[in-house]
């Protein structure tokens, strides 16, 4: 009789033959019974056959450690950790992740199908699960130049890859509220497939209309009362910690016992830094459990809780037939992760990778198609009146919108650095259109020198701020150069640099060596007299559209609150 995989396992959780793997010593963390007890843990062809077995090729003493499921991240742009995703995993998976649920939502605005295609082979060899939701805002809006666009027909092309779960979070609400043909279009590709929400702030009828569409998830509630509405409606509760937008321990009291199940653990936006001296998920669980939360709740959020809201069936629970994804804890009320199991095999301990990383998937696409550019670029003639002037709001991605009165010298507007009234300009990177937006801020403190990026939500352009046209003329021509990055100039030397030649997005260096370069880019800031803690970061989401009030574009100024492009002076004509 022939025995295949699922034969062999059956034989295996019966005792009938030997298995590869048992973990003896431990006790199993049982999310789906609500208790920890005591028992070993038979893995067989990279899954769990039982807990016990006749006899193992190999046994591992677990001497009293927790036996949990691995961890699931349920909402992540691997992007913004700046590194691929053979690195991605290298940091993330010796802290208990083994899964994540990405939206490559940054690189499909720059390379489109073909960046989401890049993202699923980088994916392939690596010993983490990505699965990916597709997303559906490429462009994000009309009022800036991506470097893609993607409508219905080409995200149909994709929703039957292997990996691929659904649609990412759907953005634009007012296109599913008011019914826009396109994006019915695009829910309709999800054919019972999870759909995730993005919708900060929508409440009553217009609430119950978004998600009568087939989105049942939002990671954007920043209150309690924002997100009981949510959960009373059906949704999953993404509970995010990020590098910028935070809202864990704001919503954590929402959760009891009764309702539990729909919360979950997102990390969305997390910078190297935070990843590297923090933790991913793990730092999440810490969290909960510190301000009060029991910890097989908190595990449950991080692992079970995603698994089923994703149709993972196979994932989340230490369980016969379960796939052997494990995160060995040192223990529960603190926990950290000891030892890590993928598929049945031990690949990270001690928060280093066991395993070697296959060569990472080589990006064959150029990032930097920028048109002809010169001082002249960056010149904004004055007119009457107060202007319009971008508020930075500290440790936020919204901004305030300021009327301030610019400096002017021989009729043009200059950066007014006593009053912290800089020149900010994005320039468009994708199709060498000549796009330049002109606009002001104040908040970032520059004394001297400018700073650039080519990460830049969503349609990732360069944006540069600075004191002088030159600096910033200096700043985007290094990042040019450099096939994309962050840089810090002064008299249009570089100052500090770190280069992301992969769609102008990512590193192929380790997460360390990507978060030195950031510190240093930083540091280099800080000298120049920047007085935010993040200026790169907050830099980027100066470009988002979406997020009020007032932003900047390639096209120029946008006002969030009424969706259209105004002039710096008065109304764009």
């Amino acid at each position: 009789m022939v025995i295949g995989p699922l034969e062999e396992l059956i034989a295996a959780a019966r005792g009938e033959i030997e298995v590869d793997l048992l973990l003896t010593g431990g006790s199993v963390a049982n999310l789906l019974s609500g208790e920890v007890h005591r028992a070993d843990v038979a893995i067989h062809k990279g899954r769990i056959a039982g807990y016990d077995c006749s006899g193992a090729r190999q046994t591992l003493e677990l001497d009293g450690k927790i036996i949990a499921p691995g961890f699931i991240d349920s909402h992540v742009h691997i992007e913004s950790s700046m590194v691929t995703v053979p690195e991605y995993a290298r940091a993330v998976v010796p802290r208990g992740t083994t899964t994540v649920v990405t939206d490559p939502h940054e690189i499909a605005n720059v390379w489109g199908e073909a960046g989401i295609r890049y993202m699923l082979e980088s994916s392939r060899y690596v010993p983490l699960n990505v699965f990916v939701m597709l997303p559906t805002c490429v462009p994000a809006t009309n009022l800036e130049t991506a470097g893609a666009a993607m409508d219905a027909e080409a995200l149909a092309g994709l929703m039957q890859e292997e990996g691929v779960l659904g649609l990412a979070e759907v953005m634009n609400y007012p296109g599913v509220i008011f019914r826009d043909p396109e994006v019915m279009k695009k829910l309709a590709l999800a054919k019972g497939k999870r759909i995730d929400g993005h919708a900060p702030g929508l409440t009553g009828r217009d609430l119950s209309a978004y998600i009568s569409a087939g989105i049942h998830s939002d990671h954007e509630c920043t209150t309690i009362d924002e997100a009981r509405e949510k959960l009373r409606s059906g949704m999953y509760i993404m509970l995010r910690e990020g590098s910028a937008a935070k809202n864990l321990l704001d919503l954590l009291p929402l959760v009891t016992a009764k309702n539990a199940r729909q919360f979950l653990f997102v990390s969305d936006d997390r910078h190297p830094a935070d990843i590297l001296r923090e933790g991913h998920i793990d730092f999440m669980v810490r969290a909960a459990i510190k301000q009060g939360l029991d910890p097989i709740i908190a595990l449950q959020i991080a692992s079970l809780n995603a698994a089923q809201c994703f149709g993972l069936s196979d994932l989340g629970a230490i369980a016969p037939g379960y796939r052997a994804d494990i995160a060995v804890l040192d223990e529960l009320e603190q926990p950290h992760a000891v030892l890590v199991i993928k598929d049945g095999k031990v690949v990270a301990k001690d928060g280093e990778l066991t395993v070697p990383l296959k060569a990472p998937v080589m990006a064959g696409h150029k990032a930097m198609q920028i048109g002809p550019l010169g001082l002249r670029s960056f010149k904004i003639m004055a007119e009457k009146g107060p202007a319009r002037v971008i508020g930075v709001v500290p440790n936020q991605i919204i901004t305030k919108t300021l009327q301030l009165s610019p400096k002017i010298q021989d009729g043009k507007v200059v950066s007014d650095v006593d009053r912290d009234i800089l020149k900010i300009a994005v320039v468009e990177r994708h199709k060498a259109t000549g796009n330049v937006g002109l606009g002001l801020v104040q908040g970032f403190g520059l004394r001297s020198g400018a700073l650039a990026t080519s990460v830049a939500h969503d349609s990732h352009n360069i944006a540069v701020v600075g004191v002088a046209d030159a600096e910033m003329l200096a700043a985007v021509l290094a990042v040019k150069q450099m096939g994309g990055g962050l840089v810090a100039v002064a008299e249009g030397k570089v100052l500090a640099s770190l280069p992301l030649p992969v769609a102008g997005l990512l590193s192929e260096k380790c997460m360390r060596d990507v978060a030195k370069g950031i510190a240093e880019c930083i540091d280099a800031a800080a000298e120049l007299g920047c007085k935010l803690a993040a200026p790169f970061m907050t830099l980027s989401f100066l470009c988002l559209p979406v997020i009020p009030e007032l932003k900047l574009t390639d096209r120029g100024l946008v006002d969030v609150r009424e969706f259209r492009l105004v002039g710096m002076f008065g109304d764009k004509s």
